[in-house]
Formats: structure tokens, C-alpha cells, sequence
């Protein structure tokens, strides 16, 4: 294995240094300045060590050593910086608060919490600009700024339709010309030598400290010079295919000693799950670009109490909550999701208030829902933290200790805004908490040597890496000509000085080309992505069009597994004795015995869906529920014909709402085709009852012993006909064809026939009145269905009495009845030896 000093000597930036020491030291020369009397500042803070070692180890370099400083190192070495009033600090906890102080001066309050993200992002990007023109010049920079952007054809955005995005601009432009900065020390420094290191973007700051030092200041551009190398070009298919193949070649550059590894990160969330995968594999690792604070577990956790808080919050949000927060019992809030699924409340106040985990839960939150200014919500927050357990968790978490001091949590902290006097509701301070958490950034402890080091594409420049690992080379990830971010247009970019399309481009390719003399190159790209095909990066293209380079085999290595299938499973329930039996149980011991086995006997249920969007099921047990009321207050107002009609089943519509907690906004699609149905079925309704049927109960639960087992169910409803028989019906909204096929096969339909025989009639009738959307309600009688009955009950008698004895209830595996089944992963049908 080549050792890492070999690596190091055939590598361009270990040249490229001793190059750059070389120069410096004449420059010195030059300008008989001592070397410690000069400053060197660097593209980037981890420049600061290998320009350093570079000094040392070159010839004719003296025993003192020049200050190899980054802006910000620079700048708090000669002096901490704190803001004052309105200064801008690029901490958006605090300047977000500032932006909507300044836009209530500007007579915007009613936009305020609108715009205040959008000015803080105008700001900062001016205020990189405005911290290099001395404090004294500022203000003129600024009037010249402005006449700059009126020069331009709608440079202020004069149209009315653009009046907020003109007050933006120029509330940023004036808010960046009267702020401080922690630059503004470097112009007083006293040296004898300043050497501007230039990486691949301009540093403006930088140029004007250049400016300012005159004679004593010079710039040197690092020298990127290096021959190209074929790199290995990988095309995934997927996301998480890229992943694998960019974590088994890290995994291949160590094994050949080719250490450390340079992970380019280009795409966070494929980084993150890169990371994990080399993490599982022991490899060490240095996060030099780190996670935004708001995707870190500890951000979720605060997060949760939050929306837990909001007085309409769902069952689902605030069940998050509960199981992340140490101080409630988890036995107890295990009951209550299973008492909110089983009822379906979606709402968490659809919960009893008696509840013991409702009056905990709600005693804890309550408070936070007044409003109050934020030097008050801080330790209000941080107490409710503590009282819900969730404080010491976060407290003892690295990612939850950058969380509470970006939100000032920590005791004392929430005097930094005791002058902020304007009070917060919940909605705008959970806005506030998450806007310093997505411009928060964590970036976890390095260790002391790191196998892989974590990076962007523009920090290769000056390191000496084994190896590059360079993913999410694809047209999203990698465009060639990216955007600028911002909201400013490119010519008023232009007028402001900030950098424009062409110089990010010019950075990028510049980047992309010292990557590529890396002694060892992957770069990889996906294929697809959301089902959509995806092109790789235009940089990748070229490579491809002028060297005519092959796509790299799959480095992860090929394992041979022995299959393993299974058996269909043989289970046998006499163990578990059969007492009472549904129309669904029966039905589902009918499709497949082993689903009844599981479901039944078993008693295994998933879970539903709290917040699942509504469907034809919920249009079901709506009209269920609204037909029920319809004709219950029908019976008592027999009397009421045609809109008196209307008008009750119009009503009982808004109680089934009501009473079901549905969301008027989602229940809309269904409830534009109500007048349809209603139409409908009150048209089917007089033709029914002029027949002499007479509606008698509706949702009617019934028992039927039957020999050891008891039957049970629920009837959607019975009429009594004019010769006092019954007539079961039961409510269909699905396809009148799906109904009418019901009825062909009367020993195969068994839910007519087994509400039948919950009923002690030995005379009566059974039909499906199938209520079509478009406004045709229709009945489906089943024909001899006594008979039906009678073969039914047999039917159960015999199979009950084969599982007591012992039956296997064995796993069908075939037909409509596996499409979707909620025991398939239990069955392992999709593994079983005959597939």
C-alpha cells in the first residue's frame, strides 16, 4: 500500500504550496516586513494549518511565521464583535427579529411576518458587500447603490404589483449600509504585509482589505495547475443505488490505503445516508459541512411540543409528541392511540377531557398558547421542556445543545431580546424557532484522525486527499450554470456588486477541473429520480463526448446467498376457541384461513391511518350515519313529503358531518355530489314506499346464538313489508355491477345470508340498495335467501366445529382475495417455496 507521504508528494496542491511559500517569502523580501508583522488570510479556514506547515518546511523561511488567518479567525482574534440595535449579526434568530422591527418603522405590519424571512435574505447578501467598504464610506455606498438600481429599467420595481419587493430591497440596502460588522476591526490592523490568498470565488472582502493596505498588501492566486486524470464514472439507478456505490468506493480507496478519503457533498440527504452507511462499517469521519439544525432528531423533538401546543392540533401530532416526551407514561399513551384509531378521531380534541393523558397533556401545553413577547415564550418553553422530560435528552445531545443555544434555551440566554417588546403568538413564534433552526447548522465533534473527510466540491482546493468520492454529479445536484440564490434579478446583481451568474459558473468549472486531477476520481451520478429519468451534470457529459470514457463496473462487492424460502404456514387454532363470529370474520374465514387465523383468532389489526385523506370508505359510513338520522326523524314526522323531504335529509347530512368530525374542506369532493345522490335516493324512497315498505330500525346490533358460538353483527337497516315479514338491506356505494354480481351466486355472498341469520324470521327478504354517485339509486334483491341461510348457518356449524377439532387453517395464497390482505406479511406469501 502506498504509504500517505508518497500520496502526498505526487499530489499538485503538496507542489502547489511549497510554491506559494516560496513566493510569500519574497514578497517579504520585497517589502522588509516581518513575517510575523504579516497576514496571509486563506480562501477558508482549514487553509490555516497546511499553509502554516507549507511555511515551515520551505527553504529559506526564518524561525518566525507569517499569520495564515481566515476572515472570521482574523477578525476575532483582533477583538470580539457584538451587534448592537440593528446591526446585522447573520444569526437569523436575531436578525429576523430585527427585519420585522424595521418593517413595522416602514409602515408594513400587516406583511411583517411575510416579508421578514425574505428582507433578512436581501440583507445578508448586501451586508457581504456592504462589510467591505470602510464604516466611514458606507453611507455614500449606499446612495450610490441606490441611484445604481433607479438607473435600472424597473431596477426599484416601480410597478404597484411589485411595491412589498421594492420596500424590501430598499429597507435591506439601508439596513446594510448602518450595520456593523466583525470585519470592520481588519482595517485598523497594524502590519507590514498583507497576502490576499485567492481560491475560486472573489473575495470582495479580501479585495478591499487589499485596496486599503496599498503598497503593503498583494495578491497571490493559488496555483490550481495539475494534469487531469480519467476519473471512474458511475451511473446509479437510484438514490439509494448511488448511496451503495459511493460508500463501497470510500470502502476501496481505504482498503488500498488511500487515506483520507475527500466525500464531496453535494446532496445533503444522499451525504447523510453515505455517512450512515460507512458509520455501520467503523470508518472514522470529519463533517466539515455539517447538517441544517432543523433536520437533526433533537430539532424534531423541540419541534413536536410546538405543533403539539396548537389548540386544533391532530390526534397524529401530538401522539408524536407523547411518545418523544420522558414524562408521560408509555403504557398509557399506547391505550389512547389505540382508543383514537379504533374511534377514528382525528382531532386530538375529539379525545375525552377526562382522559388522564388528555388533562396531562393539555395542562402542559395550555399555557403556550397565549401570546406573550419572546423574552417570556424562551423560559416558558424551556420549562415546558423540562416538565414533559424532554429537557434532559436534549440537554445531553450535542445536536441538542447547538439547538438550545440557537434558540437562546439555556438559562439566562432569553435576555438578549429583553428589549424585543412585541408579543408573539404561537403561530409566529413556532415561525421564529424555525427559521433559526433551518439557518442553524450542526456539525458533530471530529475525531482526532478521520479515514473520510466530509467537504464541498470548492474546499478541494490546497488539500491533499488519497482519494475523491464525488456523488450527485447529476444535471439537479451539479448544474453547470447554477442559479444564483437570491431574489435579485442579475442586472440589478450587476449593479450591487454581488456575485453574478457567470462568476458562479466560473467558480464551479474551476472547482470541477481540480477535482479532476485528483491521482484517484469517482464521480457518480443517478439515473432516476421520483420516476423520472435524470441526465447527468453537463460536466459529466463532456467528459463523456471528449475522452470517451467507459462507465465504471459496480465496486461493491458481489456476496452469493443460499435462498431460503419459505413454507406456506400450516397454523392450527383449536387453541384458540371460536365464541362468536362477524359477517366479516366469516368472510375472511371463507377467503383465506389464514387471514382468519391471524385477524380473528389472533386478534392481529394494523393500525389505521389517523391523518389519511378521506375516500370512498368515509363517503360510506357518512351516508350510513346521515340515512340513519334521515329516517329515524322520519319516522317520527311521517307525514313530510317532497321538500320538507329535502330539507330533513339535507339536515341530517350536517349532523352525519358533525357527528363523524369530517374536515368540511376535505369532505368537498364528496359533498359536490350529495345533491345527486340525495336526488336519487329520494326518488328510489317514494317508489319503495308506495310498495307498502315502511322503514322500522337502522344500524341495528344483533346476537344470534347458534350451538356453542354466538353470531353478531350490525344491520344497516330493516323495513317491514305490508305482510309484516321483514326486508334487510344493506347500504352499497360501489359500482352497481360489483352489486349485482353480489347476487348471481347466492351460496357464495354470504353477508345478506348471514344477516339473515341474525334474525329469527323464518320469513323475509334481503337486498343491496346501491346508491350511485350519479344519482341512480337502484335495489338488488338476493333471491332464496332463508335458503341461503340455512345452507350459511351449516356452513359455520361444520367449520367451527373443524377448528375445534383440530383443521390446519392453512394460507390460500391465490386469487382476488391476496390483491390486498392485511396478513401478508405474516403469511410471507411472497417467499414461499412454490413462487
Amino acid at each position: 500500500m502506498p504509504a500517505m507521504d508518497e500520496i502526498a508528494k505526487s499530489h499538485h496542491a503538496d507542489h502547489a504550496w511549497g510554491v506559494v511559500a516560496v513566493q510569500i517569502r519574497q514578497a517579504l523580501e520585497q517589502r522588509n516586513a516581518h513575517p510575523a508583522r504579516t497576514v496571509v488570510l486563506v480562501p477558508y479556514a482549514q487553509l490555516m494549518q497546511p499553509a502554516a506547515a507549507a511555511w515551515a518546511g520551505a527553504a529559506g523561511t526564518t524561525g518566525f511565521t507569517p499569520r495564515f488567518e481566515s476572515t472570521m479567525n482574523w477578525a476575532g482574534s483582533e477583538g470580539g464583535f457584538l451587534p448592537e440595535g440593528n446591526d446585522i449579526s447573520f444569526d437569523v434568530a436575531r436578525d429576523v427579529l430585527t427585519a420585522a422591527s424595521l418593517l413595522d418603522v416602514a409602515g408594513l405590519c400587516e406583511a411583517r411576518d411575510a416579508l421578514a424571512t425574505r428582507l433578512v435574505e436581501a440583507a445578508h447578501d448586501l451586508a457581504r458587500v456592504a462589510a467591505a467598504v470602510l464604516p466611514h464610506e458606507r453611507a455614500g455606498w449606499s446612495d450610490r447603490m441606490r441611484a445604481a438600481l433607479l438607473a435600472l429599467p424597473g431596477g426599484m420595481m416601480d410597478a404597484p404589483i411589485l411595491r412589498l419587493e421594492a420596500a424590501v430591497a430598499q429597507i435591506a440596502l439601508a439596513w446594510a449600509a448602518n450595520s456593523s460588522y466583525a470585519s470592520d476591526v481588519l482595517f485598523g490592523a497594524d502590519l507590514d504585509c498583507f497576502v490576499l490568498l485567492e481560491g475560486f470565488q472573489a473575495d470582495v472582502l479580501g479585495q478591499s482589505l487589499l485596496r486599503h493596505f496599498g503598497a503593503k498588501g498583494f495578491a497571490l492566486p493559488f496555483p490550481v495547475a495539475g494534469q487531469p486524470r480519467s476519473p471512474a464514472l458511475h451511473a446509479a439507478a437510484n438514490a439509494e443505488d448511488e448511496a451503495g456505490r459511493a460508500a463501497a468506493c470510500v470502502l476501496r480507496h481505504l482498503a488500498a490505503g488511500r487515506s483520507p478519503v475527500a466525500l464531496v457533498a453535494q446532496d445533503r440527504t444522499l451525504t447523510r445516508r453515505i455517512r450512515a452507511m460507512l458509520g455501520a462499517r467503523g470508518v472514522t469521519m470529519r463533517d466539515e459541512t455539517g447538517w441544517t439544525l432543523s433536520t437533526t432528531r433533537a430539532a424534531a423533538q423541540l419541534m413536536s411540543l410546538l405543533r403539539a401546543a396548537v389548540w386544533d392540533a391532530s390526534a397524529d401530532t401530538v401522539l408524536d409528541w407523547l411518545k418523544n416526551a420522558g414524562a408521560f407514561d408509555a403504557a398509557a399513551v399506547t391505550e389512547v392511540e389505540v382508543i383514537l384509531r379504533r374511534n377514528g378521531v382525528r382531532d386530538w380534541r375529539g379525545l375525552s377531557a377526562n382522559n388522564a393523558i388528555a388533562v396531562q397533556a393539555n395542562a402542559l401545553v395550555g399555557p403556550l398558547q397565549k401570546s406573550r413577547p419572546l423574552a417570556h415564550w424562551l423560559p416558558d418553553l424551556r420549562a415546558a421542556l423540562q416538565k414533559a422530560g424532554q429537557w434532559e435528552d436534549l440537554a445531553a445531545d450535542a445536536a441538542g445543545d447547538a439547538v438550545l443555544t440557537a434558540l437562546r434555551l439555556h438559562e439566562g440566554a432569553e435576555a438578549e431580546f429583553a428589549d424585543k417588546l412585541r408579543r408573539m403568538d404561537l403561530r409566529v413564534f413556532t415561525a421564529w424557532v424555525n427559521n433559526a433552526l433551518e439557518a442553524g447548522s450542526f456539525k458533530p465533534e471530529h475525531p482526532a484522525l478521520a479515514q473520510v473527510v466530509i467537504l464541498p466540491l470548492s474546499q478541494l482546493l490546497g488539500r491533499v486527499f488519497g482519494a475523491v468520492v464525488l456523488p450527485g454529479c447529476d444535471e439537479v445536484r451539479l448544474p453547470v450554470s447554477p442559479e444564483p440564490a437570491g431574489t435579485w434579478t442579475a442586472a440589478q446583481r450587476l449593479a450591487l456588486g454581488l456575485p453574478s451568474r457567470e462568476e458562479t459558473l466560473q467558480a464551479g468549472r474551476a472547482a470541477w477541473s481540480l477535482a479532476l486531477c485528483s491521482p484517484n476520481l469517482d464521480v457518480l451520478w443517478r439515473e432516476s429520480e421520483g420516476g423520472e429519468h435524470l441526465l447527468p451534470s453537463g460536466f459529466v457529459q463532456e467528459l463523456e463526448l471528449d475522452a470517451a470514457l467507459p462507465r465504471a463496473s459496480d465496486p461493491r462487492e458481489a456476496r452469493s446467498i443460499e435462498p431460503k424460502p419459505v413454507l406456506p404456514p400450516l397454523p392450527i387454532g383449536k387453541l384458540l376457541p371460536v365464541q362468536q363470529i362477524s359477517a366479516s370474520a366469516y368472510g375472511d374465514l371463507r377467503a383465506c384461513p389464514y387471514r382468519f387465523f391471524a385477524m380473528r383468532q389472533l386478534r392481529l389489526q394494523e393500525s389505521d391511518e389517523l391523518e389519511s385523506e378521506l375516500g370512498k370508505r368515509d363517503f360510506g359510513n357518512w351516508l350510513h350515519t346521515l340515512l340513519k338520522i334521515f329516517h329515524e326523524q322520519l319516522k317520527v314526522d311521517a307525514i313530510a313529503h317532497g321538500l320538507q323531504r329535502v330539507d330533513m335529509i339535507n339536515r341530517a347530512a350536517e349532523l352525519a358531518t358533525q357527528e363523524l368530525g369530517l374536515s368540511r374542506s376535505e369532505f368537498l369532493p364528496f359533498a359536490a355530489a350529495w345533491p345527486q345522490v340525495r336526488d336519487g335516493y329520494l326518488s328510489w324512497l317514494d317508489k319503495h314506499e308506495a310498495q307498502g315498505a315502511h322503514f322500522a330500525e337502522a344500524e341495528a346490533e344483533k346476537r344470534q346464538p347458534l350451538g356453542e358460538i354466538t353470531l353478531f353483527g350490525r344491520i344497516d337497516r330493516i323495513d317491514r313489508l305490508p305482510d309484516g315479514s321483514a326486508l334487510m338491506i344493506d347500504y352499497k356505494t360501489e359500482n352497481r355491477t360489483t352489486t349485482a354480481v353480489r347476487i348471481k351466486t347466492p351460496m357464495e355472498d354470504t353477508q345478506l345470508s348471514f344477516y339473515a341469520a341474525l334474525l329469527p324470521d323464518d320469513q323475509l327478504r334481503g337486498a343491496y340498495v346501491n346508491l350511485g354517485e350519479r344519482g341512480e339509486t337502484s335495489t338488488h334483491e338476493q333471491q332464496d335467501i332463508v335458503a341461503a341461510r340455512d345452507a350459511l348457518i351449516e356452513g359455520i356449524l361444520v367449520d367451527t366445529r373443524r377448528i375445534a377439532d383440530g383443521a390446519v387453517l392453512a394460507a390460500l395464497g391465490e386469487g382476488t382475495a391476496c390483491e390486498y390482505c392485511a396478513a401478508r406479511g405474516l403469511c410471507r406469501k411472497d417467499f414461499w417455496e412454490s413462487t
